[in-house]
């Protein structure tokens, strides 16, 4: 009832209508890019398009945080989604009449697009209500997202018996186009809302690095980094293929089951992480959950039948929700400045992870899928109670929002 809440709002429902078709047109982007890819260059075109996809969210995250934060309005990320909606659209065009190099450099394109826009919005997204909505309205958003892994492929599928594979560019680049024009509706409600912040919690530029500001937040340092090692061992999750022909004898009818009781498991408890009330110390349960997350992992690696492998799948994508809402929830008690030089850290943070684990993990988990399955598994868990311990110990005795609250009170 939170999310219908939320929706009953003109601003709540204009913004999530229009990053669903957002992050819908995300996935229908991620699998045209990749079929074309293998239609003109073969798997190895494959490879250099993820790797192109993923470098400009590890750059700009590192270095760039000055341009990170001149975007930080909804009418700025409106342009970056009307530059992307251009650049889509024109891909199969430019693959048609010239080579892979050029298609390269518009994917790097899109690329950028996202590595300014997903920090800007997670950061701007907890302003537009109030601050008992903050962790609800966070999982709505991440309600969206859930939503388009499942509906996403099967849609591009079906699009795909219908229409030739450029026709499908131009339908992501409508869905950019329809993201636009919500920021764009929204942007003069959302400047309303902001500048009644003190403009030195918005001053980004102006605000300490990122290492500086974890250095004073070590707590903050730990589940980050237990994110990234986490997000890095769950690439093993590539060779579930391998898993279910190795230990079930299984094909891909088992393959889209698990698939699919994965993706049931994260709608169910994206209802649940959307709503409760979290309490006590916020990032040690974080780094909890990441430790149950590594422990399913190894139990799938260890599956016996496939109603079981199915079944641990399901919690394991129950638990994924949590993960998510739960930090992001935590990272929106800072003031705005700090609250985006953290997420986009954590971006950065976990595009690398994913993005390394993904050129050699799921090579090397195909031989013996199960052993690595369980070495991911454990890695995983270790990070997580590893991280749990360390948070605790520098577990701060109040949280950012009241700290930062009377910082600028003294100023």
């Amino acid at each position: 009832m939170g999310y219908v809440r939320l929706l009953r709002r003109g601003p709540v429902l204009g913004l999530w209508a229009g990053q669903t078709f957002s992050v819908f047109g995300d996935r229908l982007y991620a699998m045209a890019i990749m079929w074309i890819a293998w239609q003109k260059s073969g798997a190895a075109a494959m490879g250099f398009v993820a790797v192109a996809e993923s470098v400009p969210y590890i750059v700009t995250g590192t270095v760039g945080r000055r341009l990170v934060a001149r975007l930080n309005s909804l009418k700025a990320l409106a342009c970056v989604d009307v530059a992307r909606a251009g650049v889509v659209a024109v891909i199969p065009l430019v693959w048609t009449h010239t080579g892979l190099a050029e298609v390269l450099a518009l994917v790097v394109l899109v690329g950028w697009g996202g590595a300014v826009f997903d920090p800007n919005l997670s950061a701007i997204v907890p302003d537009l209500v109030d601050k008992d909505s903050v962790q609800t309205v966070i999982g709505l958003m991440d309600l969206s997202g859930r939503i388009a892994r499942i509906a996403g492929p099967g849609t591009a599928g079906a699009l795909l018996a219908l229409m030739p594979m450029p026709a499908l560019f131009l339908v992501d680049a409508a869905t950019f186009a329809a993201s636009a024009l919500s920021l764009a509706f929204l942007a003069p409600y959302a400047a309303r809302i902001r500048h009644r912040t003190p403009p030195a919690a918005r001053d980004v530029a102006g605000r300490p690095r990122a290492r500086d500001v974890l250095r004073k937040n070590p707590e903050v340092a730990a589940a980050i980094t237990v994110h990234g090692i986490g997000i890095a061992c769950t690439a093993v999750t590539m060779a579930l293929p391998a898993l279910l022909a190795t230990r079930l004898d299984a094909g891909a009818a088992a393959y889209g089951a698990v698939l699919a009781a994965t993706g049931a498991g994260a709608l169910a408890g994206n209802t649940i992480a959307g709503h409760w009330r979290i309490k006590g110390p916020v990032l040690s349960l974080y780094c909890g959950l990441w430790a149950v997350s590594g422990v399913l992992l190894a139990v799938m690696g260890a599956a016996f039948s496939l109603p079981f492998l199915a079944a641990v799948a399901a919690v394991s994508g129950m638990v994924a929700p949590f993960l998510q809402i739960t930090l992001a929830t935590y990272l929106s008690m800072f003031e705005p400045a700090l609250r985006l030089r953290l997420m986009t850290v954590d971006l950065t943070v976990i595009r690398t992870g994913g993005t390394a684990a993904m050129l050699f993990v799921p090579a090397l988990a195909a031989p013996r899928p199960g052993a690595a399955y369980a070495m991911a598994g454990a890695a995983t868990a270790a990070a997580g109670l590893l991280g749990a311990l360390l948070v605790l110990r520098h577990r701060r005795t109040e949280v950012p929002e009241k700290t930062s609250e009377r910082e600028m009170a003294r100023e």
